[in-house]
């Protein structure tokens, strides 16, 4: 068995965020300890692999001492892990299908989506989560109890042949404490130091008990923490820009003097109940006006969290056996909040819907009344009545209940035959959701019956005005709806479940001897089933039958269904080719029952001219399976974005390219997705001229291909010659296309698929409506997933440490910098290359700094987190608020400051069995930069707005 240098600890050691100092002893025991284990980013055991890839370890020190009460509080920091669009946190929780479940989390590892980062416990996988972040299963990490992880390994770099499918970006192993002796106990509080109060508490133990060459160690914690609104803070509690569908309605027509010469219609106005100060002028040209609304009174930022956990690792010497199992389960709460829903009619369209004139409501408002010009239309049970033409929203914010159950059971035996260590396990994971609406979710077709007096008391909507109809009264701040309110409510509810049964088998040993020293290998078989089922109810669905229309308004949900069977082969080879020269070669095959197969090669190599120099490289392709709720989405209601492309920006945009459309839209699941591939490269060194020093760089990149997502552009695209994507009205639920508005059709004399130049459609449409720009389109368009994108990325990070000793503390400098030289992305095959690199979200530059001390009996330390500049999302805002920021000298050229963020912590030793500790997160309360872009005032991923707090810890040891 191979010795570690002095170096590869260093290199080790620099890669964990705690402070490490090591005495002879210690570098002994660390020796002896590592030959044992095996370290991620590879399947041997006992060989000199620190040095080979850049790997990041968060230590147990560093988890107590980080003040974090959840996983993604321990990675949010991390620089591999920020930037970007794809590590989530409750931040982005909410009721729509586009929204992440409440309280829950995922990692995304180099920016390119969570469901490309492998999650992985003791090296085994886990259940996603059921309920999906879009199309995108993923792992949800705060249904992992942070009291029971020892320690915390991300490689960030494809892995896929050496764990298979999703390890893209790489991988994030969280190792599970074991062999535990002793009882200890952990008591936290933290909250801000802001007069609103985002409390958190938690209590963890943990007990372990050594006997007859056995073990086990039993963890227990809970942790509950207050919701945090957007209100709470004065830089969030009012938007920039207010929202024109208010809570008290705006009506489309009135008696003014002033005539729309274009519309030839009289101008609208807000409801006159509406405070001044929401008063929004929407068309400075002909004076329309409305009542807006401020989003960010109703939202939070972070929900309420509720989770408890527990479970055992339980490990036993039965002669030359060794049999370990592991359990924990898990239960979190949260709701979720977002605005009130838009009033919508009885095809979903918000922008304007009727309500009739004769409302008693309206009636007894003498200067309502005396405002408003009718229009005739039919009520919903085609009555031809005057009828108001408003918008508005209800003013309950929606709210949905989220509960979801984790756990998780391994057994493995391990033991030797043949100078050969083996090992065989079983695995079942699962991950069980259930939601509940609780407010805000009311039945369209009753809300609709209630704007004309045709609501029956029982539900029914075949009543009238004249026999007793209830009437919603959207005015005036809707005083007297609560009878109505009551009976339009729904409350739909969603069930999740996902599951992971697996078996394994692996070996490792020494192959033979070379001139340098033994060929170490790793070899293994492995079989896995995924089942997944989201079922919401009948109510929450989007049908065919129903015209694509979900009975509610504003919930989304999707219904999925689907499992796969898989198996695997790997083999991987450490060979020593000369003194200095090491070569690690890996391959994997995959095979699943639904898409096919996979195989993906590694190499790595090491060469070490001399004992402080580290020179490493590897290549790697990977792959990620299309995701079950890919594969097996029946339908989905969603919005797609489309950017403007020069091909039909004057037929869809109203001419103007590099804008974007976002219509509503159906995604169904595509049993022939493929596969998507990635290939990575990464090179650097390590250089540790003495044990007190180190300092690395590496470069990386990743060609990520087949992206799957719907490819709402090319659609349009085809659109143009293909006539049997053209459809009047809605799209049949067996056919894929685009739906055009049925008026277009009716009025130009056109069927479901016409072969007329929509040039000159569009022609022929503004001679009918003057105010035309472009062709109207209808609703839910549909879409297949596809393969369709491609993204490349490259940076290099860069790592410094030195170790001071001083008679009165050891001192520990850390510095990580991570810079994204490049990202790029074809999002569809027509939309052309985008950079994202100093974008939106993807600062080019993320930078920490560390300065930890400990001293006999105490400990501390002081950190600096810096989050460079990027663009503002301003171009892709409405044109009157471009307009808006215009007048107030700020362009689509805005970038979003840099930010700088200083944490600290202390901690002391009262006794042999008492430490206490004090975590300060912002210690100078500042400010994150402020967003004009699309995410009300301030982007969570790269920022936060809670400003100072701190966790009390009080750790107890019996």
């Amino acid at each position: 068995m191979q010795k570690l240098s002095s170096l590869a600890l260093a290199v080790a050691g620099s890669f964990i965020v705690s402070p490490m100092v090591f005495s002879a002893d210690e570098v002994a025991t660390e020796q002896q300890k590592i030959e044992k284990i095996e370290i991620t980013g590879s399947r041997i055991k006992g060989v000199d692999l620190e040095g080979t890839q850049p790997l990041v370890v968060i230590s147990a020190d560093e988890i107590k001492n980080s003040g974090a009460s959840t996983v993604y509080d321990l990675l949010k920091d991390v620089g591999q892990l920020r930037g970007g669009s794809g590590t989530f946190s409750t931040s982005e929780s909410g009721t729509a299908s586009n929204d992440t479940p409440a309280g829950q989390a995922a990692a995304s590892l180099r920016g390119l989506g969570p469901s490309s980062t492998l999650t992985l416990i003791n090296g085994r996988r886990v259940a996603a989560s059921s309920f999906a972040a879009g199309t995108e299963n993923f792992v949800d990490i705060n249904s992992i109890p942070v009291s029971a992880i020892e320690r915390i390994e991300i490689l960030a770099t494809g892995a896929s042949a050496i764990y298979g499918a999703d390890a893209v970006a790489g991988v994030i192993n969280y190792v599970l404490k074991k062999d535990f002796d002793g009882i200890e106990m952990d008591l936290s509080y933290g909250n801000s130091t802001a007069s609103s109060d985002e409390g958190k508490a938690g209590i963890n133990l943990i007990w372990g008990k050594s006997f007859a060459n056995s073990n086990l160690t039993v963890f227990a914690d809970y942790f509950d923490r207050k919701d945090f609104a957007y209100r709470d803070r004065e830089l969030t509690d009012e938007t920039w820009s207010l929202s024109t569908r208010g809570q008290f309605a705006s009506v489309r027509y009135t008696t003014s003097d002033y005539l729309d010469p274009v519309s030839d219609e009289y101008v609208g106005f807000p409801d006159p109940a509406c405070p001044s100060e929401l008063i929004v002028v929407t068309d400075p040209t002909y004076g329309d006006r409305a009542c807006g609304y401020n989003p960010n009174k109703d939202m939070l930022i972070r929900p309420a969290l509720q989770s408890a956990s527990g479970g055992f690792m339980f490990t036993t010497e039965m002669d030359s056996l060794r049999w370990s199992n592991e359990f924990f389960i898990s239960r979190t709460k949260s709701t979720a909040q977002s605005t009130p829903a838009n009033f919508t009619n009885l095809q979903d369209q918000s922008s304007w819907i009727f309500a009739a004139f004769d409302n008693p409501f309206i009636q007894a408002n003498d200067e309502l009344a005396s405002l408003i010009y009718p229009g005739f239309e039919s009520s919903p049970n085609g009555n031809d009545v005057d009828v108001v033409e408003l918008r508005g929203r209800f003013l309950a914010p929606r709210q949905i209940a989220n509960e979801t159950t984790a756990l998780r059971f391994v057994t493995a035996l391990q033991g030797e035959v043949a100078e050969f260590e083996w090992e065989g396990a079983l695995m079942y994971s699962r991950s069980e959701s259930d939601q509940q609406a609780l407010a805000g979710i009311y039945n369209r077709y009753k809300f609709n019956a209630a704007l004309f007096g045709e609501l029956c008391a029982d539900g029914s909507t075949d009543c009238s005005a004249e026999n007793g109809g209830l009437w919603f009264n959207p005015f005036g701040g809707q005083t007297g709806n609560d009878e109505v309110l009551s009976i339009i409510e729904e409350r739909p509810k969603r069930k999740g479940k996902s599951e992971v049964l697996s078996a394994d088998f692996r070996l490792n040993g020494d192959l033979w001897e070379m001139p340098a020293g033994m060929v170490a290998s790793a070899f293994g078989v492995e079989y896995r089933q995924e089942k997944l089922s989201d079922q919401p109810d009948l109510i929450a669905q989007s049908r065919f039958d129903r015209d694509y229309l979900v009975d509610v308004i504003g919930f989304g949900s999707s219904k999925s269904s689907a499992e796969r069977k898989q198996w695997a082969a790997f083999a991987e080879l450490f060979v020593p080719l000369t003194d200095s020269i090491d070569l690690q070669l890996a391959a994997r095959y995959d095979h699943y029952d639904d898409f096919g197969s996979s195989v993906n090669p590694k190499v790595g190599l090491t060469w070490r001219p001399s004992d402080s120099l580290v020179l490493r490289s590897s290549w790697a392709t990977s792959f990620r399976a299309p995701s079950l709720t890919q594969a097996g989405v029946e339908l989905r209601t969603t919005s797609s974005t489309a950017r403007c492309l020069s091909e039909f920006a004057e037929l869809f945009c109203g001419g103007e390219v590099g804008g974007e459309i976002t219509p509503n839209t159906l995604e169904f699941g595509n049993p022939n997705l493929k596969a998507e591939e990635a290939e990575s490269i990464s090179a650097g060194f390590a250089f540790s001229p003495n044990q007190d020093i180190t300092f690395t760089a590496d470069y990386w990149q990743f060609d990520h291909k087949k992206i799957i997502g719907t490819d709402l552009e090319s659609m349009l695209v085809r659109t143009l010659s293909d006539p049997g994507l053209r459809f009047c009205g809605l799209v049949p639920s067996d056919k894929i296309g685009i739906a055009f508005d049925p008026e277009l059709c009716d009025e130009l004399g056109l069927m479901s698929g016409f072969d007329n130049n929509l040039s000159q459609v569009l022609a022929d449409w503004q001679d009918i409506d003057s105010r035309a720009t472009s062709l109207p389109l209808f609703r839910d368009h549909i879409l297949l997933l596809e393969n369709t994108g491609n993204q490349q990325t490259k940076g290099i990070d860069f790592t410094y440490s030195q170790r001071f000793a001083a008679d009165w503390a050891t001192v520990r400098f850390s510095a990580d910098v991570t810079k994204l030289m490049s990202f790029t992305r074809d999002r569809t095959a027509f939309s052309g290359t985008e950079q994202l690199a100093g974008s939106f979200r993807y600062p080019k530059l993320l930078a920490s700094m560390k300065l930890r001390l400990s001293g006999d009996n105490w400990f501390g330390g002081v950190s600096i987190n810096y989050t460079s500049d990027y663009q503002d999302e301003i171009a892709l805002l409405e044109p009157a608020d471009i307009a808006l920021l215009a007048e107030q000298g700020i362009g689509t050229d805005r970038r979003v400051p840099s930010w700088t963020k200083v944490n600290a912590n202390f901690g002391y030793d009262v006794s042999d069995n008492l430490t206490l500790s004090l975590n300060i997160d912002n210690l100078f309360d500042r400010e994150p930069p402020f967003i004009y872009g699309r995410y009300k005032d301030v982007d969570f991923i790269n920022h936060d707005v809670l400003g100072r707090n701190y966790r009390l810890l009080a750790t107890y040891r019996f």
